[in-house]
């Protein structure tokens, strides 16, 4: 597994393909207050690309074109935030994508444990990594353990997201998580809007 560290943007010649893991790390889980501070990708090749981004500006046209381009499907877990930042900092939506969360939640349903690690370590046969979660992600330098951290959460989405798609088709749920995936740049406007836990559909 390599790692490549990229500031403030990715390279214009780097080819991921038609389908990358996409994560994010922030300066918190706030919408409000915390600013996005690192976008993190994979191809599914083993190698982890970490944009550290100018939070000053961010100027990134590479990465905002990749996020936003609509032949190429971006894979996440827990895409709802990870959506919402980018939206919101980025000025993209991210779309198509497939959240590997969702379809746990929709295929998984003998467990309530659809975190990151425990979803890796049964779809995937990995086991993740979480100590450097809570984690000064705004440094101006990162250690060898937040690169080795955040490039974790994308190098095996791919495998994530696989057997969780034959899950999906085995259990006829396919339609109804495409339609969740599909929904998700809706849902991350609300959060944005002042929407974050209100039931929208609820008849009270």
């Amino acid at each position: 597994m390599t790692y490549h560290l990229h500031r403030g943007d990715l390279p214009a010649d780097l080819d991921l393909g038609r389908r990358v893991a996409v994560d994010t790390e922030t300066q918190g889980l706030s919408l409000v207050r915390d600013k996005l501070c690192l976008v993190q990708l994979s191809s599914g090749d083993g190698d982890a690309h970490i944009v550290q981004l100018d939070r000053s500006s961010y100027d990134c046209p590479n990465l905002k074109r990749l996020l936003a381009d609509r032949q190429v499907e971006k894979l996440f877990h827990f895409a709802r935030f990870d959506v919402a930042m980018c939206l919101r900092d980025l000025g993209v939506e991210t779309t198509p994508l497939f959240c590997t969360k969702i379809a746990s939640k929709l295929v998984r349903t003998y467990t309530d444990r659809h975190g990151l690690k425990d979803v890796a370590r049964e779809i995937a046969g990995v086991e993740l990594s979480k100590q450097q979660q809570s984690s000064d992600w705004a440094a101006e330098t990162l250690s060898d353990a937040q690169i080795a951290y955040a490039a974790s959460d994308v190098l095996h989405l791919h495998a994530i997201a696989d057997g969780l798609a034959a899950m999906l088709e085995r259990e006829g749920r396919a339609g109804i998580a495409r339609a969740c995936f599909d929904f998700l740049p809706t849902r991350a406007r609300l959060d944005l809007a002042g929407w974050p836990d209100v039931d929208i559909f609820a008849h009270s």
